[in-house]
């Protein structure tokens, strides 16, 4: 199906250009126009430009959909490059422990937290899992995103990781969310491993790495690099053995303390280092120059009350920063991004258009797809959502908790 859709009030995060990711004052910046049209052909972006330059022999098809947008305006897809949502059921008793004042470390000591998502893990099937995570998945597209990476990481034991990682390659085939996964196992250290935390580390590199590879299963790794999960030295290890099958690092990285986390994701050219609420000078002198992408998590700082990452300091410092809603039953239980996009400003001081920088282009680059989505570009995954009538496109973070996405767009089909 072609779609044509008219009379846009403002056309935004469009480029004739394409690029990569914005980075420090850049960040300020997005490029709209306003009285729009916007040409989807085949699934891709087509044509775009004022109404003024419609050329008539494009909307001659007969079999051309055409969109009135009067007083609406046309976004790209979100991008949410970190999240967890197949998981087997929701926590909601750990959030009660929270507001009773445990810690996220003290209900994961005690056998919950990660543990507990395992356990469950374990007896659920695999196509219950795909149901569930289909429903989310469905609930995000409501809400604007088109891009989604999805991790493993509740199973913990050879057999239950696969289970995931097959459920999340079954998602691909079924939605039409675009989707990247991660093999995980490095989320927690199970119960039977406590005293031993090398040897699972071991079972990670020996047995799960190697059977993930060859049956295709992952397109990135990742590791909870962190104090009271894994050491720099684990994930040292774990990144080695995943370079050798073609694996590349995306790190839970400094959400509880100065972990060397950045430090680690970087020296492996990892794609982001995720969470980063314990940012200092070092940490953003060793991702200056890279190619890691800065990813905070806003939806996880907000849940477990923690400090918010420095992402004022960081783009100022000329970095890049995206931001993720971290999709998960037990720190982030949301995967609405628009509602990431308001904590961007709200909580991170960040203006609308560095907002919309760090949950489009900088997100898609985050997830490794920035080639193909991320902003209004020719040759692009028609991937876009028409919003509800609005004043201006600040009023998107600025209007927060209500959805203001009319209609979502995939792979330029109405869903």
């Amino acid at each position: 199906m072609n779609i044509l859709i008219k009379n846009i009030k403002e056309l935004v995060q469009v480029e004739e250009q394409p690029k990569l990711m914005v980075s420090g004052a850049a960040m300020s910046e997005i490029q709209t126009i306003k009285d729009a049209y916007l040409l989807i052909s085949d699934g891709l972006i087509a044509k775009f430009g004022k109404m003024d330059d419609l050329d008539t022999e494009d909307i001659l098809d007969v079999e051309i959909k055409v969109i009135d947008a009067m007083g609406k305006m046309v976004f790209p897809s979100f991008c949410d490059s970190h999240t967890h949502l197949v998981y087997p059921a929701s926590r909601e008793i750990e959030y009660v422990d929270k507001i009773n004042g445990l810690s996220y470390e003290e209900i994961a000591k005690r056998g919950g937290g990660i543990l507990n998502s395992a356990k469950a893990m374990q007896q659920i099937s695999e196509d219950e899992l795909v149901e569930s995570a289909l429903e989310r998945l469905n609930e995000i597209v409501r809400y604007g995103t088109g891009a989604v990476e999805i991790k493993s990481g509740y199973g913990l034991t050879t057999e239950t990781e696969l289970k995931m990682l097959r459920a999340i390659k079954r998602l691909k085939t079924i939605s039409p969310v675009t989707i990247r996964s991660t093999f995980l196992g490095a989320h927690a250290i199970p119960a039977q491993y406590k005293s031993d935390q090398a040897e699972y580390v071991d079972l990670i590199i020996n047995e799960m790495i190697p059977v993930v590879a060859s049956a295709e299963l992952a397109d990135y790794i990742d590791v909870f690099c962190d104090r009271g999960f894994f050491s720099v030295e684990d994930t040292d290890r774990i990144l080695n053995a995943g370079m050798k099958y073609g694996l590349r690092p995306k790190i839970h990285a400094n959400e509880l303390d100065f972990s060397g986390g950045i430090q680690v994701g970087v020296k492996y050219n990892a794609l982001s280092v995720d969470h980063l609420e314990y940012t200092g000078d070092d940490e953003i002198e060793a991702l200056l120059g890279s190619a890691t992408m800065p990813t905070i998590l806003p939806g996880a700082a907000f849940f477990l009350n923690m400090p918010y990452a420095p992402a004022r300091k960081m783009i100022d410092a000329g970095l890049p920063v995206a931001m993720a809603s971290d999709f998960n039953p037990g720190s982030s239980p949301s995967g609405n991004m628009q509602l990431i996009l308001s904590m961007a400003s709200i909580l991170y001081r960040l203006t609308p258009e560095e907002g919309i920088n760090a949950t489009t282009i900088n997100t898609a680059y985050a997830m490794g797809v920035s080639g193909e989505m991320g902003s209004i570009c020719v040759g692009k995954k028609a991937n876009v959502f028409i919003t509800k009538p609005i004043p201006t496109y600040q009023f998107m973070p600025y209007y927060y908790g209500a959805n203001k996405v009319e209609t979502a767009i995939l792979n330029g089909e109405i869903q």
